[in-house]
């Protein structure tokens, strides 16, 4: 959802001074060199086919993985692949220009990590906290409630990313993208720091494949997922809440799933999609998370009192076949009239949602 500009907290300012002592999110993170942004090799002692990126922390969560059994089935993708495997998923770096290895699984970065993003359209102080500081400073924002995330969830790790707006829902249903060279720009800085970056579409009057047509060209880039908000899909934005069906929701990540196939892009991509009404993904029962190469993330998005805010991450969680769920908070804004989350959810309360969210979103 938009929220108009907001009126940032004191102490979130002041959480910059935990950064010093947050999780390195650096090379380790996604299995890239701060420099160049290779692929570098899977953790020794594994086996299995490959899935791009280990994870912050080794998988800590009981169980084995019969040889060739797919990272992206739960639970499996929690477990390492074997028992004799490391328990730690660091990485080891290899020669620039060197082929990937032909066998090796590594993590995908949710399977043992929170992911938190900062969610918003970086020219547009109305659209959220990208429109509000530059990368250096949300960057460095991000480290510090990284670092609240990390004091709270255990064996888990924390990778920050920023979440973009890219395409927007114009009156009419008509799309306005953010330009590509400012994507790139966010691609390339996130890249450098161990950071993730989800491009966003609100695919108006369109159908979903025309949205998807947009992203996935950004998904050869090792740390970018995509996502697709229902809510938007209308041609009255602010006026009602769009929707999707659940084919289209399949229809989208086969179309995924086939491109990243026909162009050779490794490992597992996450497809986030947003729901805070019943109406906004019909016949949500046959929604699949079965995908090739897919890690469909089910969010729940919408402002609004703790109890509220519980009763839809409730709501979400009752699509069981759908895994992996986000959920999202608002800040409060300064903007007559516009919704934000009053109060916002302590690191602690969201981690206690049941199933604990993978990815968390701050806009």
């Amino acid at each position: 959802m938009h929220c108009p500009r907001f009126s940032f907290r004191f102490y979130l300012l002041a959480v910059i001074g935990l950064a010093a002592g947050a999780l390195a999110l650096g090379a380790a993170t996604w299995g890239l060199s701060p420099a160049r942004g290779d692929l570098l090799a899977p953790p020794r002692g594994s086996r299995g086919p490959g899935a791009f990126a280990s994870g912050h922390r080794a998988a800590q969560r009981g169980g084995t993985l019969a040889p060739g059994q797919r990272y992206g089935r739960f639970p499996a993708l929690y477990v390492p692949a074997s028992e004799d495997a490391p328990r730690d998923c660091a990485v080891e770096p290899r020669a620039k220009g060197a082929p990937a290895p032909a066998a090796g699984p590594l993590l995908p970065a949710i399977a043992n990590n929170q992911i938190l993003a900062f969610y918003g359209k970086p020219d547009s102080r109305s659209m959220g906290i990208l429109g509000e500081y530059s990368k250096e400073d949300l960057a460095s924002l991000l480290q510090g409630y990284a670092k609240l995330y990390d004091d709270q969830n255990g064996p888990d790790g924390v990778v920050t990313a920023f979440y973009l707006i890219y395409g927007t829902c114009w009156p009419g249903g008509e799309i306005g993208y953010l330009k590509d060279s400012v994507v790139q720009d966010y691609i390339d800085f996130a890249r450098d720091r161990g950071m993730l970056v989800f491009v966003d579409h609100q695919i108006g009057k369109y159908p979903v494949s025309e949205a998807m047509d947009k992203l996935l060209p950004w998904l050869k880039y090792p740390n970018v997922h995509i996502a697709l908000d229902p809510e938007w899909r209308t041609l009255a934005p602010m006026q009602e809440i769009g929707s999707i069906s659940a084919e289209e929701v399949n229809a989208a990540q086969a179309e995924m799933s086939e491109y990243m196939n026909t162009h050779g892009i490794p490992g597992e991509k996450m497809l986030v999609v947003h729901q805070f009404q019943d109406r906004m993904i019909s016949g949500r029962e046959r929604v699949r998370a079965d995908y090739e190469g897919v890690l469909l993330v089910h969010t729940a998005d919408g402002f609004g009192s703790p109890a509220l805010k519980r009763a839809s991450y409730s709501y979400n969680a009752k699509a069981t076949q759908i895994p992996l769920k986000g959920f999202k908070l608002f800040f409060k804004t300064t903007v007559k009239g516009a919704g934000y989350d009053i109060p916002l959810l302590e690191p602690s309360e969201v981690l206690a949602l049941d199933p604990e969210p993978r990815l968390i979103i701050y806009q």
